[in-house]
């Protein structure tokens, strides 16, 4: 194991603001189907709805404008409720929350607008005038179960109930304590602070070469954002699990303040 590869974010993670990458399992095939199934039957009772709506409304109208609300109503059906449902729900239409899926976009961030319509509009084809085949196809070849619509809006639909096990955060060493607390301690940009945690993280099974070498490498890279250095003699596990221990220390602390400052300023 190289040092690039603690540094390095794959397209499937979500860094959070403690420089922890969160993986997003892409959803199953079966439990698309299941939800592409329930999104199917309630578009067709909203077709039967809104045609029903637009049918009265055209009984007293000649045929050009019967067939100006046929074209009105599959318009709205098959393009503006998906686009709008799921532009409103951040990704989740009824199908997807009932089987607790969402669609994000390739960076793991919420879709907007644009990634819904393109969805929507690629969807009519692969979906609507080929009864799914192409999606089907699709997924089944895709390793995150992309249909084309996904790889058109660059997006791709997760699991979204998954209980998240984290690492637990490595523990201050007492030796280096009384040096923390007195350190300048910069904020480590996030591909650093993500390097060092999967460093810390993973240093069982590391072999005592590669353990050397890389910790080496990140507190030198490290080294830059702290003054002083630490005692001589320090391990680079010891200094990295001890910078990222104090800024945890020091955020926390931040944080309690400004909760006190704000409770301070709202209280009656």
């Amino acid at each position: 194991m190289t040092a690039p590869e603690f540094a390095t974010l794959t397209a499937d993670d979500l860094v959070t603001g403690e420089a922890v990458a969160l993986d997003l399992p892409p959803a199953g095939l079966g439990a698309r189907m299941v939800s592409g199934l329930i999104d199917v039957c309630l578009t067709f009772l909203v077709l039967a709805v809104v045609l029903l709506v637009y049918m009265v409304a055209a009984l007293q109208a000649d045929g050009a404008i019967f067939h100006i609300a046929l074209v009105g109503t599959l318009i709205t059906v098959f393009l503006v409720y998906p686009t709008a449902i799921e532009t409103l729900t951040r990704g989740r239409s009824v199908g997807k929350l009932a089987m607790g899926l969402r669609t994000v976009r390739d960076d793991a961030g919420p879709i907007g607008f644009h990634q819904a319509f393109v969805r929507a509009l690629i969807g009519l084809v692969e979906i609507w005038a080929f009864s799914g085949a192409p999606a089907l196809i699709s997924a089944m070849v895709s390793s995150r179960g992309k249909r084309l619509g996904d790889y058109a809006a660059g997006t791709y639909v997760v699991r979204d109930r998954v209980r998240l096990q984290l690492a637990p955060p490595p523990a201050m060493p007492p030796p280096l304590a009384g040096w923390a607390r007195t350190a300048d301690l910069r904020s480590l940009p996030t591909g650093l602070a993500l390097a060092v945690r999967q460093y810390l993280s993973r240093l069982p099974q590391l072999d005592p070469v590669s353990r050397e070498r890389i910790g080496a490498d990140l507190a030198g890279r490290v080294s830059s954002y702290v003054a002083p250095a630490p005692p001589p003699g320090t391990p680079p596990e010891a200094f990295l699990a001890a910078v990222v221990a104090a800024r945890r220390e020091r955020d926390g602390a931040r944080l309690a303040r400004e909760a006190e400052l704000r409770r301070r300023l709202t209280r009656r």
